[in-house]
This record gives C-alpha cells, structure tokens and sequence, in this order.
C-alpha cells in the first residue's frame, strides 16, 4: 500500500519516527540503526512496510533496501514478528545481521531485547537454508581470487561476499563492489561496510 514516506522529520522517539508529509504525520515503527540517521526538522525518505493483524496497521519504516530485506527476511521466520525484527535491527544493522547469519553468530542476535537463544538459533538456521549451498560454494571459490587482489584475508573476503548475497546481491555485483577496496587487515563487516557503500551509489 506504502512504497515509501518522503517528507520532514517531525517526531523522534525510541522505536518510532513520524514523517510529516503535507501536513500528515506517518508514524513509523523504526529500528535504532533508522533512527540514528534521522533529524528533527529535517528532509527524510523512509522504506515502509504496512503490517496488518487483527484490524490494527502498523507502519514501519527503514532507511534503506538492505535494512527492510533483513526485515522481511526475518518476520518470514516462524515465531518472529515485526517488533522482534526492528529489535535486532536495532543491534545488528544490515552488514552485521548477514554476517552472523553466514558465521551462525546467535550470540549477536540475542544482543536484542526479548530474543533468546532459540529465536536467535532459528532465525540463523532459517535464513541460512535459504541461501542454496550452490550460492555459498560459489562465493566461496570465487572470493579468494579478489582477496588475492587486495591483499585481504581470504576467508573474511569470502564472508562478505556471501553476507551481500545474503542482502539480496548477486555473486556479480558483490565481486565488482569488492575490486579496488583494500581489504588487507579489514574485518568481513567492515569489508561488508565499504561494498555497501559502494552498491547503493550505483
């Protein structure tokens, strides 16, 4: 129903930003990493995600594609709902959900208020199978050859590239973002970090 809200920002909360839009004010259910990025009085685009139960709309709004497909991933899991979803994207922004995803990190995800250790299990496991083992073999055989190039470790270059995969990136898009960046030393999030960057300015 909402693609997006674009418009001022009038309300800031925890867990909440409302959008004035022509004198309307859209309140949307937001993770901390959203609301971190976010000014009151400033111009603002959010992403939106209309959630419908039991005659109650709820909005919910996010900066960019990667943070609502990590949304939407994970509210496909059993036994996780929206609120559940924005409190780990609260914890573990987009790069980082990948991450622990690829690495099997529940920990980071139990960081989280309310996810305990078998939401976080589940959430892990669910996503990862998602993923087919052909994607993973192929970022895996395919990353070496540009951590060689940049000096990076390889199995950190390998990790960030199945983490972009995971967000939604092809193994094409992810290799190029990867040329030119200097991994050597630089931890799979912060390699994530710097082809993000890299992919949405394209």
């Amino acid at each position: 129903m909402f693609y997006y809200v674009d418009g001022t920002v009038s309300v800031l909360r925890q867990g909440l930003a409302v959008i004035d839009c022509g004198g309307v004010g859209y309140a949307c259910h937001a993770s901390q990493n959203t609301i971190s990025k976010l000014k009151v009085g400033a111009k603002a685009r959010l992403l939106t995600y209309l959630n419908v139960r039991e005659g109650i709309f709820e909005l919910y709004g996010f900066i960019d594609e990667e943070e609502k497909s990590c949304f939407e991933m994970m509210i496909g899991v059993s036994g996780v709902g929206p609120k559940a979803a924005l409190s780990i994207l609260s914890v573990a922004p987009p790069d980082r959900l990948a991450l622990s995803i690829i690495t099997g990190d529940e920990k980071m995800l139990t960081q989280a208020p309310g996810i305990g250790k078998k939401i976080a299990q589940r959430i892990v496991l669910e996503l990862r199978d998602k993923m087919s083992k052909e994607q993973l073999e192929s970022a895996g055989s395919s990353a070496p050859a540009v951590a060689a190039e940049s000096s990076g470790g390889v199995n950190h270059t390998q990790e960030a590239v199945a983490a972009l995969m995971v967000l939604g990136y092809t193994q094409a898009e992810a290799l190029h973002a990867m040329k030119g960046i200097d991994a050597a030393g630089l931890e799979a999030d912060e390699i994530i970090r710097q082809c993000l960057k890299k992919l949405v300015k394209q």
